[in-house]
């Protein structure tokens, strides 16, 4: 799958995330204002949230109240909390890419 510049950033930020946590996921999402943020898995004891609820939750604490794409990165990109979480604001399909930011 051939994905347009900006889909492509999304799949570098993620990667990004993923790889400056050690995270088992990381995810970026694209406001639509053009502004992206970018998370990974959180996992403390008071406070569970998957990457892509993660970025989510940055695009709307900074303002974000629609988004254009979102994108993310892990070995198993089953996420259906987060998935929910980017339809909220208007995104249908989540762009997946395993940690080499290979497409699927």
């Amino acid at each position: 799958m051939e994905l347009s510049a900006e889909d492509a950033k999304l799949v570098t930020l993620a990667r990004s995330a993923r790889a400056r946590t050690a995270a088992p996921a990381g995810a970026a999402v694209r406001d639509d204002m053009g502004r992206t943020y970018a998370a990974s898995t959180v996992a403390l004891p008071s406070l569970q949230l998957s990457a892509l609820q993660a970025a989510v939750a940055a695009a709307v604490a900074s303002g974000a109240t629609a988004l254009e794409a979102a994108a993310i990165v892990a070995a198993d990109p089953a996420d259906d909390a987060g998935a929910a979480a980017v339809a909220d604001l208007g995104v249908a399909r989540v762009i997946s890419a395993d940690q080499d930011g290979v497409v699927r």
